[in-house]
């Protein structure tokens, strides 16, 4: 039997199909449903396009195309169709990153047009939790950051950046984007740090991508003169107390294979590897 198929952009007509799909898996897709239950389907309030992949009819997978190319529940064929589609549209993303079987099936086919890429993080182990520890009490000294702390909080957010992707969030447009984004979670109440006593940032983590069914958090750093001194698994405690009270029911996070400690921390705290992501950065 034949099976009619199709990709298209989406519309904001489409977002209650669009929705549907992302819901399939709520805790892998948090970051993209965060930003469509937020801006839509509108491109411009989306920051990209949604692409949609059709069979007989009915929406079955979809591919964020903004400043991330992201393929969302992408079966085979749908992949095929979104590396076609990006092929003719040209790179315009700064890392292609998702589930990684899709993501490396859709790097395959983007390779020999878009390659070499900077970086690629073939693995990330995707953790998750619904619940707090019960051998690691939270920090007491972790705490929202408040808005007049954007001084405090930012040269740990781009020391935290510069080290895990590899390049200075502060090159290109100055920093400008990257510092909005940092305010947008403080205003949010969604950053969290432990100060030392002269006002230095020891620990800091965000709530990044939040929806009524998962959140996820990002930006896990501890300052390097205080590293190995027993603040990471307390202060992650501490965040996720927050993120289970205020925020979602379950939460999650992607790390690097590699990193050996940063993974034993998450893990004392009770996460637990759920899937796996997969980043090619440029």
């Amino acid at each position: 039997m034949l099976t009619q198929t199709t990709s298209r952009v989406l519309q904001p007509s489409d977002l209650d199909a669009a929705l549907a799909v992302l819901d399939r898996e709520p805790v892998v897709n948090a970051f993209v449903t965060a930003r469509v239950q937020v801006a839509g389907l509108d491109p411009w309030r989306l920051g990209g396009e949604m692409w949609g992949w059709y069979e007989d009819g009915m929406l079955t997978s979809l591919c964020y195309a903004g400043a991330n190319l992201v393929p969302i529940c992408a079966t085979p064929r749908a992949v095929r169709a979104f590396a076609d589609r990006a092929r003719r549209a040209g790179r315009r993303c700064s890392s292609v990153v998702g589930p990684a079987g899709p993501t490396a099936e859709l790097w395959s086919l983007l390779e020999p047009h878009w390659g070499p890429a900077r970086d690629i993080r073939t693995r990330q182990p995707l953790m998750a939790t619904d619940r707090m520890p019960a051998d690691v009490a939270p920090d007491p000294y972790v705490r929202r950051v408040r808005k007049d702390e954007m001084e405090t909080i930012m040269p740990a957010c781009v020391a935290m950046f510069t080290e895990e992707v590899g390049v200075s969030p502060l090159a290109g447009d100055g920093g400008l984007l990257y510092q909005a984004r940092v305010a947008e979670l403080v205003g949010a109440g969604r950053s969290f740090a432990r100060l030392d006593d002269r006002g230095r940032v020891v620990f800091k983590a965000e709530i990044g991508a939040a929806t009524p069914q998962a959140c996820q958090i990002q930006g896990v750093w501890v300052a390097p003169e205080y590293r190995g001194q027993g603040f990471a698994a307390p202060g992650m405690a501490a965040v996720l107390r927050y993120a289970l009270a205020d925020v979602a029911p379950v939460v999650s996070l992607y790390v690097n294979d590699y990193n050996t400690p940063a993974r034993r921390t998450y893990e004392r705290v009770g996460f637990q590897e759920v899937g796996a992501f997969m980043s090619i950065l440029f």
